[in-house]
């Protein structure tokens, strides 16, 4: 059943008395995350931490919390202060960064710290003022002055449309759908605890209003939810088909030296997977195929096909062809090798990953170190 005008009488619009329902819920429901200050935490004066919330922000998204929790925990281990990212080298930025996609994130995160830093380590603490900041964007500067500063912001991410969208049975596809939604979410932000809302809107969106399956017998807005009254939740949100992606042809190739090393190489700052590093790759971009024979290869070796390997980007698709060779340990103009014990340490994206482990399994794999016993 796509209920596209459901008959029943809509969501009542009383924002105070959603968010009171809203609250409490949170309040005995909430994620534990390492980067939020729990509701009894900041009634008994903690303060959210802008940084931890920052950085927290720019990791999320495009990226799943399961995902973001080992990278931030990691981040903040090195570099606990927005001082000390600040200082940190680029490079070492981008090789903390693989693996999260999205690497413009990951400059832009250097470029916003130092600017912070120049200006006393203080964040602003309004949505205007961070929006002004290099890589933040609408979103993030509502999510940031809400739940770091407790401004009366909007906050709006997949799991508050969805949310949104049963509640009040929109049936306007996404993404035509976003004004619409965020003025009901901006109707819904209560005077006190905004920080406390949004976090308790995304939670909800997380583990109660799922995609599929959602457990709407738990859910604290059920008495309100016309989609519930409707009797087909999962058909919000509505969303337009999207194009199939186009399909891009390519080849890699994973040069080997006898210690194992292998040959890498920096890619341009800008433009897909900028700063990275990678083996030597063919001419692909998102618009053209690449060389797909040995013959392209950055230097004369014997080059032997090692399998190939498929990547999804957000606007393509990339198959390559993946080559390998021994190399005499020469270092053609603008490579670098990399020994074993270096390679999991690199920057390097997950399409790079894949093709390395289709030459040399395990190689990418962070190696223990060993005992010392013979």
């Amino acid at each position: 059943m796509a209920p596209h005008n459901p008959s029943r009488k809509p969501a009542s619009e009383n924002g105070d008395d959603l968010s009171a329902r809203l609250l409490a819920w949170y309040d005995a429901h909430h994620r534990e995350l390492p980067w939020r200050v729990a509701p009894g935490d900041l009634a008994s004066g903690k303060k959210p931490d802008p940084y931890r919330i920052w950085l927290s922000e720019v990791m999320l998204q495009q990226t799943t919390v399961e995902a973001v929790k080992s990278y931030f925990a990691a981040f903040t281990a090195k570099w606990p202060t927005i001082s000390a990212l600040a200082a940190s080298d680029t490079d070492d930025v981008m090789k903390a960064w693989a693996g999260l996609g999205y690497y413009s994130r990951a400059r832009n995160l250097k470029a916003c710290a130092t600017l912070i830093a120049s200006h006393g380590g203080q964040f602003p603490d309004s949505e205007e003022g961070l929006r002004a900041l290099p890589g933040v964007g609408p979103y993030t500067a509502a999510a940031i002055a809400a739940i770091a500063f407790n401004r009366p912001a909007a906050v709006v991410d997949g799991n508050v449309e969805r949310v949104v969208t049963r509640l009040f049975s929109i049936a306007t596809p996404l993404p035509q759908a976003k004004g619409e939604i965020r003025s009901h979410v901006e109707r819904m932000v209560p005077a006190e605890r905004p920080g406390d809302f949004a976090q308790a809107m995304m939670d909800l969106g997380a583990t109660i209003c799922t995609p599929r399956k959602p457990k709407c017998m738990l859910c604290p807005l059920r008495e309100n939810c016309s989609a519930i009254r409707a009797g087909d939740p999962e058909y919000y949100p509505v969303r337009m088909a999207k194009p199939a992606k186009p399909m891009r042809r390519g080849a890699a190739f994973v040069a080997v030296r006898k210690d194992g090393a292998i040959l890498l190489r920096k890619r341009p700052e800008k433009g897909l997977l900028g700063g990275m590093s990678e083996v030597p790759t063919t001419g692909w971009t998102a618009r053209v195929d690449g060389e797909t024979s040995p013959q392209a290869a950055p230097f004369t070796a014997a080059w032997q096909r090692a399998g190939s390997i498929s990547h999804v980007f957000t606007h393509f698709a990339l198959e390559l062809d993946v080559y390998r060779a021994e190399a005499d340990g020469d270092t053609p103009s603008g490579c670098f090798w990399s020994r074993p014990a270096e390679i999991s340490g690199e920057a390097l994206p997950t399409v790079m990953k894949k093709a390395i482990e289709a030459a040399i399994p395990g190689a990418t794999r962070k190696q223990r170190p060993t005992s010392g016993r013979h």
